[in-house]
């Protein structure tokens, strides 16, 4: 029987078909001839306690120019799918919460989500990698400025950045002296009215943010090192960071050791962590990315390897 497997992402006419994940998990997908079905957030809904969806049959090819082609949408129960990808990109919004819920709703129906929906609420990508202090570098988490400045004062070169962003919006580096260190933590908290992130400054970014995919509690061998621009502090691609695919450090496997456990526990399948020299920073759940990348220098099959993954969890 073939497996059905849906996916819930942006946009897929705007994606970069040349580093786009999803287009790499689905066509890992379909080489095995898996039916996809497409959808977007605004598809999903709850009719009564019953959850549907607008789904549109899609196809998918390894072609820059011609990436997708999308069938008729057809409006059918979510628990007609064995499977959905949730791999719509932050920001981590109401809306993104109530798509987890009906997400739940089709998990209750028996459909396996990944990630599953309530980690993805409760793992909030900064937050989360603050469950494993070992691994971890100093840092403060909170909205008051005193408290921010404080900070600052025992570290001296520090970075604050927002608990809710991607691709490194936000993110701002405060040495010692910083004439707008205020400026800096008013404009983040909004005056202290929101919560955001203190870490020490890493030297080691210098080579590179590098992101480590996990599937299923296993680190792919190879991470790709998002190096920065000259006189930048984010390493991020959407912030003009290049990319080295490398082979993973010792400390890099430790480190995916110590956080694995806890993300099978937790249902959360594909991830990503970001080390910086010998720490972990964030951890992503939502929609991580860089396995074409990889993918293009090393033979890793990151798409097969989480098809395989989710074909052993389906009856």
């Amino acid at each position: 029987m073939t497996r059905q497997l849906g996916v819930i992402m942006d946009p897929i006419a705007t994606i970069n078909p040349k580093k786009d994940t999803t287009l790499a998990l689905l066509l890992a997908a379909q080489e095995r001839a898996w039916d996809l079905w497409y959808m977007e957030q605004s598809d999903l809904a709850l009719d009564g306690s019953t959850p549907i969806a607008r789904q549109r049959p899609l196809r998918v090819h390894d072609d820059l120019k011609h990436w997708f082609e999308l069938d008729t949408p057809v409006e059918r129960p979510l628990a007609e799918l064995d499977c959905i990808l949730m791999r719509k990109d932050p920001p981590f919004d109401s809306e993104y919460i109530y798509s987890t819920y009906l997400l739940e709703a089709a998990e209750r129906l028996g459909v396996l989500v990944v990630n599953r929906p309530a980690s993805l609420r409760d793992c909030n990508e900064k937050l989360f990698a603050t469950q494993f202090p070992q691994c971890t570098p100093p840092l403060l988490v909170s909205r008051d400025p005193a408290r921010l400045r404080a900070f600052h004062r025992q570290h001296r070169d520090v970075i604050y950045k927002p608990l809710d962003a991607m691709g490194g919006i936000g993110i701002f580096r405060a040495r010692d002296p910083e004439p707008n260190l205020s400026v800096i933590i008013e404009t983040l908290t909004n005056h202290g009215r929101t919560t955001i992130m203190a870490q020490r400054y890493i030297p080691a970014i210098v080579d590179g943010d590098k992101r480590i995919l996990v599937v299923d509690g296993e680190a792919v061998p190879y991470c790709l090192a998002r190096v920065p621009e000259v006189g930048e502090v984010r390493g991020n691609l959407a912030a003009g960071g290049s990319g080295i695919v490398q082979e993973l450090s010792e400390r890099d496997r430790w480190i995916a050791a110590q956080v694995a456990p806890v993300l099978r526990e937790r249902g959360l399948l594909f991830v990503g962590l970001d080390v910086i020299g010998d720490y972990l920073t964030e951890i992503n759940v939502t929609s991580p990315t860089c396995a074409r990348e990889i993918d293009r220098e090393k033979d890793t099959r990151i798409g097969a390897r989480l098809i395989d993954a989710i074909d052993r969890r389906l009856p």
